[in-house]
């Protein structure tokens, strides 16, 4: 079988065993913007996840496909937000410690969520990609499994839920826009999309200060990208080598759109004005793309994923005053 269709099948069997941990989140017409946009838009609702992201969904999966000894001896991952925060509740739940490696510079706010769940923090002074990797190194010298937030069939297979829901919400979607950082939830919302809905256009989004897996795409290969500070620090950093995700991405994504910090902001203000919701950057990267090529989908049926909500309150009346 393919890849595709290996990520395609465990998606499956996530969507049935991962019940009733994961909640399955709306995926609402949204009247006013529908209108204002001249299509039928839906609002996929990841931001009212458990832990305030789709991040919950691999996390439950990898936890739950692990043996009783890789349970007891418990497990390694790397983020320095939304990841570490799904792992670190995911293991709560089933009783496997979970150690998270964080870049020093990561949100305090953020830190201190994951330490709530119950998860051991161990910080690195580096940046994201190379505190990736050596959390990787130290779970391999400690026989420990690792947990990349993208880079594992597992984790990418529990994000594909995302799509099992968009295709049984009934709606025959022209396209659906989300955000691609390391590439897991595009990876699995397109290997179900592929199967299920063909014609649906999956369109990966991309804020112009990290665009790694665009690059990558556009290059052939994985290849390094400058990073630049971004709004959507949900979908910042670099690649694993050799990502089980690039391949998957060359398979799954239609279409590229980039945007700027400037629509970024646009687009949590018009969700904050229009749907009272308050999401973050990355989730703000999907509506934006879509925002920006709405005029094309005009009469259209089009789905964005807003995959987080875990933004500081500062941070975000900063973002849309």
């Amino acid at each position: 079988m393919s890849l595709l269709t290996d990520i395609y099948n465990a998606s499956l069997e996530a969507h049935t065993a991962l019940r009733p941990q994961v909640r399955e989140t709306p995926c609402d017409r949204s009247h006013i913007l529908s209108t204002l946009y001249g299509c039928d838009l839906f609002l996929k609702g990841e931001h009212l996840q458990h832990t305030g992201s789709f991040k919950f969904r691999g996390a439950s999966n990898k936890i739950r496909k692990l043996s009783a000894e890789q349970k007891a001896q418990g497990v390694i991952t790397a983020s320095s937000g939304n990841h570490g925060q799904a792992m670190a509740l995911a293991g709560a739940i089933a009783g496997v410690a979970v150690t998270v490696f964080a870049s020093a510079t990561a949100s305090p706010q953020k830190l201190e969520a994951i330490r709530a769940y119950g998860a051991t923090l161990t910080m690195i002074d580096k940046d994201a990609l190379s505190v990736e990797l050596e959390a990787s190194e130290t779970a391999a010298r400690q026989g420990k499994i690792y947990v990349s937030p993208y880079n594992d069939p597992d984790v990418i297979a529990g994000q594909g839920t995302v799509g099992f829901e968009l295709h049984e919400a009934g709606h025959t979607l022209d396209a659906v826009f989300v955000a691609v950082g390391g590439g897991g939830l595009i990876s699995g919302i397109g290997a179900v999309m592929k199967q299920l809905s063909p014609a649906t256009r999956v369109i990966g989004c991309w804020p112009t200060g990290s665009v790694a897996m665009y690059a990558s795409l556009q290059a052939g290969k994985i290849v390094e990208s400058e990073e630049h500070d971004t709004l959507s620090d949900g979908t910042a950093g670099g690649l694993e080598p050799g990502t089980v995700t690039f391949p998957l991405c060359q398979s799954v994504i239609d279409d590229c759109v980039l945007v700027s910090e400037a629509e970024i902001k646009a687009a949590m203000k018009v969700l904050a004005r229009y749907e009272r919701w308050m999401v973050e950057g990355a989730a703000g990267v999907a509506m934006a793309a879509f925002m920006q090529q709405a005029e094309q989908w005009r009469g259209k049926r089009v789905a964005v994923v807003l995959c987080g909500k875990n933004i500081t309150l500062e941070t975000f009346t900063g973002a849309v005053k």
